[in-house]
């Protein structure tokens, strides 16, 4: 007899939320990744382009953890239009030692939003400078605010500006997370205006040419592109890839064939095998950040499975100590 636990995106907002522990999983993820025999998968995606419409799947296994994760992550970035949210989701997890369903998280892309904006924070908490206080994020949707609320988690945040191509969803963003998060959160209409003088920039959008030019980049300066997880996606000028004092991807192999990297190596101006640090061996000591305070720095985030089996075992075990959702017996 196997029995498994189903629970809703309201239990999982109300077991799992964006804070310091959140964070703290995520980067002891990253830290596996790169210190552990990690078993994890190319992702597969399935694209819709009729409809705007993509999914992916990720999954990975990390030897000492009772469970995996095996996720589906639709993103249909119409669908707003349509008064329904871009992007949507379940996850299993699966036990590690028989493959028995444990669990299925109908979290509607919550755990993936949330295991997203900590992995911006553990980028931050890394490569930026620690008195980081001005923040410049382009997007204005749900991964845009997360971000943004993320920051404050590991950096002294005092001001953000918000830049995206709809104005008026970016004037809403920023008077909603002022409000939030109290302090000033301005709309600018001019992304290398949102970029001047601030000190972490964060890029969450579905763009297909770049949003940011390598020009606007000054010394000290920590970039986070979020956007980039699909080939044709491409939110960074490839040339500040390449001039980057540090480039940082979350997974090297997934980044040379579909972050910003791809888009500089296709662009000649990376060779294809050129080697470059990863996230994890930064956080597991393995490797250094930061190693001034006028670097550029850049962190390629193309989202790894390991960061969902984090985050649903997490959600996991907090549904078994609070007793929350519905158990079937099969």
């Amino acid at each position: 007899m196997n029995r498994m636990i189903i629970l809703t995106e309201a239990e999982l907002r109300k077991i799992v939320v964006l804070d310091r522990d959140a964070v703290a999983c995520i980067e002891q993820a990253f830290a596996a990744l790169a210190t552990k025999v990690v078993a994890m998968p190319p992702i597969l995606r399935l694209d819709i382009p009729e409809y705007r419409g993509e999914v992916d799947v990720k999954t990975a296994y990390v030897p000492g953890i009772e469970g995996f994760a095996i996720k589906i992550s639709p993103g249909f970035f119409d669908n707003p239009k349509i008064g329904l949210p871009s992007t949507n989701g379940m996850m299993v997890l699966l036990s590690s030692r028989t493959g028995l369903v444990q669990a299925l998280l109908l979290d509607n892309g919550y755990l993936t939003d949330v295991r997203t904006a900590a992995a911006g924070a553990v980028a931050a908490k890394y490569l930026s400078r620690q008195d980081s206080s001005v923040a410049a994020i382009f997007g204005a949707g749900m991964q845009a605010r997360l971000q943004l609320e993320a920051l404050t988690l590991v950096r002294p945040i005092a001001e953000a500006r918000i830049w995206a191509r709809d104005a008026a969803k970016a004037q809403k963003a920023a008077a909603e997370l002022s409000g939030e998060l109290g302090f000033p959160v301005i709309a600018t209409s001019d992304p290398r205006e949102a970029i001047s003088g601030a000190d972490i920039i964060v890029t969450t959008t579905p763009a297909e040419k770049p949003i940011v030019e390598a020009g606007w980049l000054e010394p000290g300066q920590h970039l986070t592109a979020m956007g980039s997880d699909a080939e044709h996606k491409n939110e960074i000028d490839p040339v500040a890839i390449a001039r980057a004092g540090l480039y940082v991807a979350d997974s090297l192999k997934q980044t040379r064939r579909l972050g910003e990297l791809h888009h500089a190596i296709e662009a000649g101006l990376v060779a294809a095998d050129a080697d470059f640090a990863e996230l994890g061996r930064i956080v597991s000591g393995r490797m250094p950040g930061r190693t001034s305070s006028e670097q550029i720095t850049i962190a390629d985030l193309t989202g790894t499975g390991i960061q969902d089996t984090a985050i649903a075992t997490l959600a996991f075990a907090r549904a078994g100590g609070m007793k929350a959702g519905t158990t079937f017996e099969s």
